[in-house]
């Protein structure tokens, strides 16, 4: 079975890429999740991420995005002390605040799904990329969402993470053209 090769790394990743990487996302539970980790990623490696993720689910809430929204100083400090997650002040301060940010969203479009999709018309993008290389860190549309969420006040969302995010969320097809999750992505568009 062809894969594409970042995904071949271990059980762990090629778990994620054979079950989750460029899945349609149409769950705002779940794009919150993914924000939150790609946001605590900045900097780091997504396998680092990956084996936290129970651990962030747990501290959390589940990725309650309204229980994230209300955490205070108190919860701060907890999530400081919590060796299983990324502990870095900044990251957790930015993942209440862009829970804030996703709630107005939700508010203002319905759902954050109805945001994020209305860039891409409700249909991803999809690539045709041959090898790793032709894959770039960001895009026109990752700098357009990233400068959306920067103004209305997102923090550790710029145009990289946003891209990280839109492959993870299928929003974008990256999955190389002779890997076999390519045309299954393909097929799990609305």
């Amino acid at each position: 079975m062809n894969r594409c090769p970042w995904g071949t790394a271990d059980n762990l990743y090629i778990l994620y890429h054979d079950e989750e990487w460029g899945v349609p996302v149409y769950d705002d539970k779940k794009q919150f999740e993914f924000l939150v980790l790609e946001s605590a990623q900045a900097g780091l490696s997504w396998h680092t991420i990956l084996k936290k993720r129970e651990n962030y689910r747990a501290a959390y809430d589940g990725f309650d995005v309204k229980k994230v929204a209300k955490y205070d100083e108190k919860k701060i400090e907890e999530l400081m002390q919590n060796a299983r997650i990324i502990r870095n002040r900044r990251k957790i301060e930015a993942s209440i605040n862009n829970a804030k940010i996703f709630l107005e969203i939700q508010n203002e479009f319905g759902s954050f799904c109805n945001y994020l999709w209305g860039f891409v018309d409700g249909k991803p993008v999809v690539n045709q990329w041959t090898d790793v290389f032709q894959i770039p860190a960001k895009t026109e549309l990752s700098d357009k969402i990233s400068t959306d969420m920067k103004k209305r006040g997102s923090r550790f969302l710029g145009s990289i993470t946003i891209y990280s995010h839109l492959q993870a969320t299928g929003l974008v097809n990256d999955h190389l053209t002779y890997c076999f999750r390519y045309e299954e992505c393909k097929e799990l568009i609305k």
